[in-house]
């Protein structure tokens, strides 16, 4: 039986994000499986614009880019998704698009991808009602999941696993060797040990642990003569700040690097460049870039109280510890850095993140959903 379905989003394209860089393999992904098995799908996006799509992950033809005109948006989702068999959207902010066509055609399953923080809260009315309606609840972490069941009275069996894959484009490297040109860019050697971390850096959001990282390097620069902490992400002038102020407070002025803003086509060559990426983080509803850092072979050590334990899988790929222990967060920054971090390390971190994270099995996991839903 042929499918149509529908993926709304709010924004895929012109911004950079965990959210919005998990939408694109997605669309890649779900546009892999319709052309292999001919159904018919299409993505509709509320604030990119046609000309924003990033063409390899989806053909022109196939989305469509409302440039913020908001009820264009909201008409056209409805009353295409009526007439689909499954419409999948990507935030909890679409809600209301998501009840309007359960209500007008219950036959359509409605999904909703739950990634954090955006559904680890209070809930409005009317998204708690579209909860109640909707098929299917798809989970980036087993974390999510339960947070979902606790937090909104979700059935376990509406709420499906669903672990996020490492982007099909992203250009991994095949040598491990620090870059020269970040090497000379910031006035570091093959000695300096490096510490990284890359991350959104708002003020609103004091939850990622980087501040943690900063009050340790005065302690670590004492075992580690010479030690960098290179911390990754754009910032808002309170965060910006914030995080001076601190770096003045604890004397680590010439130990931390900020580098703001990193291209995602520069973002492989600064996991090179460190030796461990630390982002101690407490609401990751699973950490993208933790299985980024693991597929450029770089170790990775993340808070144990979030969806992060699914991209270590539970261990296995790196160390979680108490985000707010200091002393057992410096404990796993020694052990990673005494540990030696050799190329072929690294080739087999590479190799095991994506053994388990690549997008094959992710196109597996997503069609078996997809074939389930409407017989």
């Amino acid at each position: 039986m042929s499918k149509k379905i529908l993926l709304f989003t709010l924004q895929s394209f012109i911004t950079t994000g965990g959210i919005q860089k998990m939408t694109r393999t997605l669309a890649h992904s779900l546009n892999h499986i319709a052309v292999n098995n001919k159904w018919d799908f299409d993505m509709y996006s509320a604030y990119d614009a046609n000309q924003d799509l990033m063409p390899q992950y989806l053909p022109a033809e196939k989305f469509r880019g409302f440039n913020a005109n908001k009820s264009a948006f909201v008409l056209q989702a409805v009353k295409k998704g009526t007439k689909a068999d499954v419409v999948i959207l990507t935030h909890i902010n679409l809600a209301l698009i998501g009840l309007i066509i359960k209500k007008i055609n219950p036959k359509t399953k409605v999904w909703l991808i739950a990634h954090g923080i955006e559904v680890w809260r209070p809930l409005s009315f009317l998204q708690n009602a579209f909860l109640k309606h909707c098929d299917k609840v798809i989970c980036v972490s087993n974390f999510t999941k339960q947070q979902m069941i606790s937090r909104h009275n979700i059935n376990q069996d509406k709420c499906a696993i669903l672990n996020n894959a490492i982007d099909p484009f992203m250009l991994l490297p095949t040598a491990f060797v620090k870059p020269q040109h970040l090497l000379d860019k910031y006035n570091l050697t093959l000695d300096n040990r490096v510490i990284y971390t890359l991350t959104r850096l708002a003020n609103s959001e004091q939850y990622k642990g980087h501040d943690h990282v900063i009050e340790l390097i005065s302690r670590l620069k004492l075992k580690y003569p010479g030690i960098k902490y290179v911390l990754s992400g754009k910032y808002d002038a309170n965060e910006e700040i914030r995080i001076k102020n601190m770096i003045a407070q604890n004397g680590v002025q010439a130990d931390v690097i900020l580098t703001g803003f990193i291209a995602e086509k520069d973002i492989p060559d600064y996991f090179l460049l460190a030796d461990v990426f630390v982002l101690p983080s407490k609401k990751e509803g699973f950490g993208i870039v933790f299985i980024e850092a693991l597929a450029c072979g770089l170790p990775v050590i993340c808070g144990n109280a979030d969806g992060s334990i699914d991209a270590i899988r539970n261990g296995e790929l790196g160390r979680a510890v108490d985000a707010d222990n200091l002393d057992e967060l410096e404990a796993a920054i020694s052990d990673a850095l005494e540990t030696s971090t050799s190329p072929q390390k690294r080739t087999y971190l590479q190799k095991q993140c994506l053994h388990y994270f690549n997008e094959d099995a992710y196109i597996g996991n997503l069609e078996e959903l997809l074939t389930v839903a409407n017989g």
